[in-house]
């Protein structure tokens, strides 16, 4: 029967997703090891050229977008309706970045989006891998797209997934591009820059300068965005190497200490768009699969002030540069996944994240019924 086929395309495409899971988070101590970035350089003194091309000659390479990750981003081609037999999904190549390595392809960059696109209705977005390392992000975009429910929300909601915007961190299991910037701070280079502000724009990206482009052009038929959920994690490492790396890069010399890493999940929310019921049903739905990050004694998670249970407010997305900002989506998040937990596994790390479209979706769904 039709039903039964797709239930053996959504399972072949589900096998292809679980190999790489529990090799994901063990290479993350192995990058720090390599040549820590805090060695790089000298002491208050920003890099230069030979500085960045040290710290990406020392980034090793641990895992395989080409292999890891393309074939089952083009296998989401063979997904179809169980009623109607209909392709649900097509896969898209918008662009291609150099890898930086001589004798390697470069990347391809891909996105899925519904097949069939209606005017008529929410056209939601979905990020995964902004910041390579963060490997819930890619798994949890891939695993929506494949976790059995695809058919219901394809034909909901007008989707577009790009499951791993940062390839070279991907494979380095590195926070930046190749280049030592920040994707998830590039998509707005000309933003201010707030002295002593923890969010800040950097300068434009091969990665970030793909996407947009693919959004105005490719995509430029979508006038209004309803959902952009970008997909992330909060790791150790971002202060055992990536706040280091920081400061080494910028010349700042860091005496503040090690920062207090949040334990549990935990959603990002623009002040100017806080939408809080929203937030709530985000949460609630995750609840279900992990625990939520509690806010500190300051009442603050990653030092920012907590808005509702599990949710940051901070300012515009789009004037910092975050690739949640991109779009003119009124409903729009980062999500943090906690791996490093000892509470949860990787398995629930990816559900986390799926975890938070459906209770995202759902509840806009709801909301777009009453209209």
């Amino acid at each position: 029967t039709a039903l039964l086929k797709t239930m053996k395309l959504l399972h072949n495409a589900k096998c292809l997703l679980v190999a790489p899971i529990m090799t994901t988070i063990v290479g993350l101590s192995k990058a720090s090891e390599a040549y820590h970035p805090s060695t790089i350089g000298t002491p208050g003194k920003s890099w230069g050229i030979d500085e960045y091309k040290t710290w990406r000659d020392t980034r090793p390479k641990q895992r395989c977008y080409h292999q890891d990750l393309v074939p089952r981003i083009r296998a989401l081609d063979e997904i179809e309706c169980s009623q109607t037999g209909n392709k649900l999904f097509e896969v898209v190549q918008y662009g291609e970045l150099e890898h930086h390595d001589e004798d390697q392809p470069h990347f391809p960059l891909f996105a899925v989006r519904s097949k069939k696109w209606a005017a008529d209705k929410p056209s939601c977005f979905i990020t995964g891998g902004v910041h390579g390392y963060e490997t819930s992000g890619v798994e949890g975009a891939l695993l929506f797209l494949t976790g059995g429910k695809a058919a219901l929300y394809a034909d909901r909601f007008n989707l577009l997934v790009a499951p791993c915007v940062s390839p070279w961190g991907y494979e380095r299991i590195q926070r930046w591009t190749a280049k030592g910037t920040d994707p998830n701070r590039s998509f707005n280079p000309d933003g201010e820059i707030v002295e002593g502000r923890s969010f800040n724009p950097e300068a434009a990206t091969e990665e970030s300068t793909a996407l947009i482009r693919f959004l105005r052009e490719d995509m430029g038929h979508v006038e209004d965005w309803t959902c952009h959920l970008d997909l992330h994690e909060t790791t150790d490492t971002d202060e055992t190497e990536f706040r280091p790396a920081k400061a080494a890069r910028d010349g700042i010399v860091d005496n503040d200490g090690k920062g207090e890493i949040p334990d549990g999940f935990y959603l990002v929310q623009d002040e100017t768009s806080p939408k809080p019921e929203w937030f709530k049903a985000m949460i609630d739905s995750v609840k279900k699969v992990t625990h939520i990050a509690p806010a500190g004694k300051d009442g603050k998670i990653i030092g920012e002030m907590v808005s509702q249970e599990g949710v940051i407010a901070i300012p515009c997305k789009k004037s910092l540069g975050l690739c949640a900002g991109v779009t003119n989506a009124p409903y729009r998040t980062t999500t943090e996944v906690y791996p490093d937990s000892p509470s949860a596994t990787p398995e629930q790390c990816n559900e986390a994240q799926v975890a938070c479209i459906e209770g995202a979706l759902d509840h806009i769904a709801g909301f777009v019924q009453e209209l």
